[in-house]
């Protein structure tokens, strides 16, 4: 197996057993069922050239019928995987959201192996929730988020429900879904 179809398979692996398997994302089970989402690897070695990368995933998400396309999933295991950069980053993505338009439109959600929540030690397993095996910058249209949360009863409470979940978590099966570490 190449190291592009590695990086793939993990971030799909994770996908599935965590994301879906452990239930962290109520709404990403019928997106992955329906074929609604795009794994997109980037080949990024600098911010420069994620930016135009993201920029036309953007373009690409808001352009797409959304029967067809609902979300990217932008993988750049190559560029920001430092966290305190990555997350400085996210700035920077929010103005691209704004001077694009896209505002109320699409927005990006975080993820990225060294995720740490403010005022969080570094191995509470809440930190999980947007830990993924390499960074990545999914990409959500805000109508589909605005009817899955609508969809639910108390939308609050996922967030507190990750956390609990993943605390709970026996060891063997934690590790099983996230440790070892993949290589980068």
């Amino acid at each position: 197996m190449n190291d592009e179809n590695k990086l793939m398979d993990d971030t799909r692996r994770w996908v599935e057993e965590a994301v879906i398997g452990l239930n962290l994302c109520p709404f990403a089970k019928a997106v992955q069922a329906r074929g609604q989402i795009r794994y997109t690897l980037s080949q990024a070695r600098d911010p420069e050239a994620l930016t135009a990368e993201l920029l036309a995933a953007l373009h690409d998400l808001a352009a797409a019928d959304p029967e067809q396309l609902d979300t990217i999933l932008l993988i750049h295991p190559f560029v920001l995987e430092d966290f305190a950069e990555y997350n400085d980053y996210l700035d920077i993505v929010d103005m691209i959201i704004e001077a694009e338009g896209y505002e109320g439109v699409l927005q990006v959600a975080s993820f990225h192996p060294d995720y740490q929540f403010a005022d969080s030690p570094a191995a509470d397993r809440a930190n999980y929730t947007n830990r993924s095996p390499y960074p990545m910058l999914h990409l959500l249209r805000e109508d589909s988020i605005s009817r899955a949360v609508d969809s639910l009863p108390d939308p609050a409470s996922v967030y507190q429900r990750n956390m609990r979940v993943l605390r709970d978590l026996p060891q063997d099966e934690f590790a099983r879904i996230w440790g070892p570490r993949p290589e980068r």
